[in-house]
């Protein structure tokens, strides 16, 4: 899949911008705080509906308007399809796809990227919030009908919250007991849904991260995921798992779980199991990497899981490969590291790359580049 065009209305420093882009590497490059992640963040926001810098859709509104627009001309096997999102201040977003309206969370079967940017080294080094996120937010991208039953899980876990609360203040009558069992059932369904299709995932995963930290670092120091499992828990010590879970028998471990946690929950008024509650550990060497990596083994871990997600994306699409977005990393790699990056990305279709110093980018991916200003595009 390739970006032909972007064009942007209000969204965040810019008033208008209309951007060609290229098959192959488009670097964007200006000094910092000219805008040209704000050109990169877009394309994110239009294949996972959030951004990779913050929390709020709101920052993203120029200020004083009250909504923005991201408009994207693709392009696949010839054949041409425009895409757009309205973001609004004061309502409900909206989206197009070829000038007809749609649900906005449905913009993600139609277009697929994947954001690496210094934020990322979180994944490698910050909590597990992280971690869930940037599986689930791939799970979306692999699966869209998927988002609907993360939000009905949400939706599901606060309702059973609120319970756990009103129970223990008011020592847990029958009624209340009762009414928790309800929520049980819906709780197990979902997720047991999302715990089943995150083991897939990180199944896939595995093996394309092993090679994808081989060829950024050029060393093997054998890098591996395993899920850890809130609903396996012995104490509060989550069990490893890298096998592939089938929906009904992570159904009956919930529930065997929930009537194991029962009395605490309603000590604590708070839903101690299940997939909000899990991690992503990550290994170098036999060592988890959140307290043993160096600097340089983070980024090439966290490089790797993006790497990795566009591998396992590209090869179940039909749709093409997922752009690959590289916002400001270059700057962070070695020279060794920079060269074995590109020769990583050389096959993707397309890659949009930021950069604040041009000789930071490697030569053979500088063909196209498109030089920001002050907020202005001043072309290639």
């Amino acid at each position: 899949m390739l970006v032909t065009h972007l064009s942007l209305t209000d969204f965040r420093n810019y008033e208008t911008a209309e951007v060609d882009l290229s098959p192959g590497a488009n670097l964007f490059v200006g000094r910092n705080g000219q805008g040209k992640t704000n050109l990169v963040e877009s394309l994110g926001y239009l294949s996972t509906l959030g951004s990779h810098r913050v929390s709020t859709e709101h920052a993203l509104i120029r200020q004083g308007q009250e909504s923005a627009i991201v408009r994207a001309r693709l392009e696949h096997a010839g054949r041409q399809v425009l895409a757009e999102v309205q973001i609004n201040r004061g309502a409900a977003n909206r989206a197009q796809v070829n000038r007809s309206a749609i649900k906005t969370r449905d913009l993600p079967r139609h277009f697929s990227s994947v954001l690496f940017a210094p934020e990322d080294l979180a994944l490698v080094r910050g909590e597990p919030s992280g971690r869930r996120r940037f599986l689930d937010e791939l799970l979306v991208l692999r699966t869209p009908r998927l988002s609907g039953v993360m939000a009905d899980y949400e939706r599901v876990l606060r309702q059973r919250n609120t319970l756990l609360k009103t129970a223990r203040a008011s020592a847990a009558r029958g009624d209340q007991l009762a009414t928790l069992e309800i929520w049980d059932d819906r709780l197990v369904a979902l997720g047991s849904e999302i715990l089943a299709a995150r083991s897939v995932l990180v199944a896939e995963l595995l093996p394309e991260i092993s090679s994808a930290y081989l060829a950024i670092a050029g060393e093997d120091h054998h890098a591996t995921i395993a899920g850890q499992l809130s609903i396996d828990a012995s104490g509060d010590e989550p069990i490893l798992s890298t096998k592939v879970l089938l929906t009904r028998d992570v159904a009956v471990r919930f529930r065997e779980a929930l009537t194991r946690v029962r009395r605490a929950e309603l000590d604590r008024a708070i839903t101690l199991v299940g997939p909000h509650r899990d991690d992503l550990l990550l290994e170098l060497n036999g060592m988890t990497a959140r307290g043993h990596a160096s600097h340089g083994e983070s980024w090439s871990f966290a490089l790797a899981l993006k790497l990795a997600s566009a591998t396992v994306l590209r090869r179940e699409s039909s749709s093409g490969d997922p752009v690959l977005i590289l916002d400001d990393v270059f700057a962070e790699l070695d020279q060794s590291r920079r060269a074995r990056l590109a020769a990583a990305i050389a096959d993707f279709e397309q890659v949009l790359i930021t950069a604040a110093v041009y000789e930071d980018v490697p030569s053979e991916l500088t063909t196209t580049t498109i030089r920001i200003v002050q907020g202005r595009i001043e072309g290639a």
